[in-house]
C-alpha cells in the first residue's frame, strides 16, 4: 500500500491509498532497515537470521545472502535498525531472544544489541547488548511469546546529530511501566555503545540502558502478563520532510493471546527529546493480516528513517 502523508495547519495526519503489492525479496519477521551506499539501495530483512538485499531502489531488489556475524551467542538475531556514517561505517542494532529463560515454555525475554560493519553490511561485528530489562522474568505470562524484556524496536539519529533514539517495547515489570518506551545514546558513543544508552524515566534520561527503569510513551491498557493484552508494539519511526515531524507507525495487539492485530496506528512528534510529546495514536489500517508496519521513502536517499509526503507502506514485508 502507499502511505500518503498530509498536513493541515498545525494538524498532521496519514492516509493509506491502494497500490500494487510489492514484496521484500527475503523472509520478514521484524522491522527491515534500509540504507544507501555506493548509489545502491540496501535492505536488511530478518527471520532469526539476517539477510542483505540490494538493488538500484526498493522496487528492484535482489538477495545478496545471509549476513555472517563474528559471534553466535546473540542468535537468533533480528536486525531492526541501521545507519551509515560519513566514513562508510555501517552501524546496526538487533533484537535477540535468549533461549531457556522459562524452561518448559516457549517464553523468552528479548534484549537489544549493537553491531558494526566495515563492508556495507556483508559481515558484522557484535558490539554487545545495550538495552535490557531490570525486571524479573514472569514465566506465567499469557501473551504467548515474552516473559518480559525489551525488543521490537527502531532507532533514528536526530536531525541535530546529537543522539540516536531508540523506540522499543517493554514487555515486563509492573503494567504501569509496560508499553513503547524510549532511550537514547550520544552520537559520539556509537563506536562503544555498551553501557552508553540511557532510558527515559519520569522526565529524565538518567536510567541505564542495562537494567534501568522506563516511563512508556505509549503505555499499555492491559499488561503483557495477561491473556487479554491490550497494547501498542513494534514501532517504526522516521523523519518526515513534508510534515517536519517524526512519525511512528505501530501495531496494536488486542485482546487475546498471541497478539491478534486490532489495527495499525500512527503518531507524530517534532521533538524526540520529548518522549511525552507524541500525539494521540490514529488508526490507519483496521485488523491487518500481519505485523511490523513500516514506511520507506521512495525518493533517492530516502529510507525507513526518512520519507516525504508520499512513501511506501509495508506490512510484514
Amino acid at each position: 500500500m502507499l502511505c500518503a502523508l498530509a498536513a493541515s495547519g498545525l494538524a498532521q495526519r496519514a492516509e493509506l491509498r491502494p497500490a500494487e503489492q510489492l514484496d521484500m525479496p527475503t523472509r520478514v519477521d521484524s522491522n527491515s532497515p534500509a540504507f544507501w551506499l555506493d548509489g545502491q539501495f540496501h535492505l536488511i530483512t530478518s527471520d532469526g537470521t539476517p539477510f542483505l538485499n540490494q538493488g538500484t531502489n526498493q522496487f528492484l531488489l535482489g538477495s545478496v545472502g545471509g549476513i555472517p556475524v563474528d559471534r553466535s551467542d546473540h542468535f537468533p538475531m533480528w536486525i531492526e535498525a541501521a545507519w551509515v556514517d560519513t566514513d562508510r561505517t555501517l552501524y546496526a542494532w538487533y533484537h535477540h531472544e535468549p533461549s531457556g529463560v522459562c524452561p518448559g515454555t516457549g517464553l523468552t525475554v528479548p534484549q537489544i544489541g549493537a553491531l558494526v560493519s566495515y563492508n556495507g553490511g556483508r559481515t558484522f561485528r557484535d558490539l554487545g547488548v545495550v538495552l535490557t530489562s531490570g525486571d524479573v522474568e514472569y514465566c506465567q505470562a499469557q501473551n504467548g511469546f515474552f516473559a518480559g524484556g525489551h525488543g521490537d524496536f527502531s532507532v533514528i539519529l536526530d536531525r541535530e546529530r546529537g543522539y540516536f533514539y531508540f523506540l522499543f517495547g517493554n514487555y515486563g515489570g509492573d503494567p504501569s511501566s509496560q508499553g513503547i518506551a524510549m532511550a537514547r545514546m550520544a552520537f559520539e558513543d556509537r563506536v562503544a555503545p555498551a553501557g552508553a544508552v540511557w532510558k527515559y524515566y519520569q522526565g529524565d534520561w538518567g536510567e541505564p540502558g542495562l537494567g534501568g527503569r522506563v516511563t512508556p510513551s505509549f503505555p499499555v491498557l492491559v499488561g503483557w502478563q495477561r491473556a487479554d493484552t491490550n497494547a501498542f508494539w513494534g514501532p517504526s519511526v522516521h523523519w518526515n520532510t513534508y510534515l517536519e515531524s517524526y512519525v511512528v507507525v505501530m501495531s496494536h495487539a488486542c485482546c487475546r493471546p498471541r497478539w491478534p492485530q486490532e489495527g495499525v496506528y500512527v503518531s507524530f512528534n517534532p521533538d524526540l527529546s520529548d518522549p511525552e510529546g507524541w500525539t494521540m495514536p490514529q488508526k490507519i489500517l483496521d485488523q491487518p493480516h500481519g505485523y511490523y508496519p513500516q514506511v520507506i521513502g521512495t525518493g533517492r536517499g530516502e529510507t525507513d528513517r526518512r520519507a516525504g509526503r508520499v512513501a511506501r507502506f509495508y506490512l510484514h514485508g
